[in-house]
């Protein structure tokens, strides 16, 4: 199955929808945000998603988040200016909505998929009202089991929206590496008919070209100008230059991973008649002589009669004189 986020197609047979996660490692700052849409762009990166809430509506005055989040958040009024800065920069724009209003926001906006958070699968009103708009959903299943991910999919279909991609994920920032489960996604693969993903939450570049390997349609990362800033998530966010090699070696993944089928490669062809073997003369055969083990072997290079042929051609009669070493063809003989 296939989606289509603005002029991107995911699934099987596209290249892998490179997503940067902005998150809010744009400190709250609309500059910093727009510099991140342009690095993001000249790394390689499909998509820039960002993050709309309002700590308010986010997170209770009481929780140890309340004032990390009011301190990141992105007044709703520079959102359209982002949106139009990435148009400009030719780069995917989109968000994960905190609230259903944050919703209706980025849907004014045009933005051409909404992102449901890991810690959002089971806001069942939040995922009704994003399927609403009829977009695109990707659904992060960290923290989830099947019975979540399944209600979560049950919701966006009720809306008659089936334009879904799974993300398999760890919440945990950085995710040690031996959390990352990533044959997930293979068990993702075999229960969903829908495009898989990986949201990376740990740090380095690894992780994420196993995903694809692993046949991940597309890799998300958290992205940073700076690791040196100050904020929670800078340290394990890809900075420019690891976001470029992870999408250089995304790229180069998908061509060594090829197309599947067992055929010889464009490399492999000029290598057939000196790698393989043929039925070659061991002494001078003369016209009328009948092959036999004494006469014959089997030796490089392959440009005589294949081996597989080699019960057909004992006791065949030479049609002409063969000199030693040289490859027998169906021409030289008769049976």
């Amino acid at each position: 199955m296939n989606i289509r986020i603005a002029e991107k197609q995911i699934g099987k047979k596209h290249p892998v929808f490179v997503v940067v996660e902005a998150g809010i490692n744009h400190n709250g700052n609309v500059k910093i945000a727009k510099n991140m849409i342009s690095s993001a762009k000249d790394c390689g990166a499909d998509a820039i998603k960002f993050q709309t809430f309002r700590a308010n509506d986010l997170a209770s005055k009481k929780s140890k988040f309340y004032k990390i989040f009011k301190k990141v958040e992105i007044d709703y009024t520079h959102l359209g200016e982002l949106s139009d800065h990435a148009k400009k920069e030719k780069i995917i724009f989109f968000s994960t909505p905190f609230s259903e209003e944050a919703v209706d926001v980025l849907a004014d906006l045009h933005v051409p998929a909404f992102k449901i958070a890991s810690g959002d699968i089971t806001h069942i009103p939040l995922i009704k009202k994003a399927a609403s708009k009829k977009k695109p959903i990707i659904v992060s299943t960290g923290m989830s089991n099947f019975a979540e991910i399944d209600l979560a999919i049950k919701t966006i279909k009720s809306e008659k929206n089936n334009k879904i991609i799974i993300m398999h994920s760890v919440t945990s920032y950085p995710t040690p590496s031996s959390d990352a489960n990533l044959r997930a996604i293979n068990t993702l693969q075999c229960r969903y008919k829908y495009p898989i993903g990986y949201s990376d939450n740990g740090a380095g570049t690894l992780v994420p070209i196993i995903a694809v390997s692993l046949g991940s349609r597309i890799i998300e990362k958290h992205f940073t100008l700076n690791k040196k800033m100050i904020g929670p998530d800078h340290s394990f966010s890809a900075d420019p230059n690891e976001l470029s090699l992870i999408v250089k070696q995304i790229r180069e993944t998908e061509i060594i991973l090829g197309d599947g089928k067992k055929n010889p490669q464009p490399s492999e062809l000029q290598n057939i008649k000196h790698a393989r073997r043929s039925i070659i003369a061991l002494v001078d055969i003369k016209k009328g002589d009948k092959l036999t083990y004494s006469n014959i072997a089997i030796k490089r290079p392959g440009i005589g009669i294949m081996p597989l042929n080699f019960p057909k051609v004992m006791g065949a009669s030479a049609k002409r004189n063969i000199k030693i070493d040289q490859p027998i063809k169906w021409s030289d003989i008769k049976s």
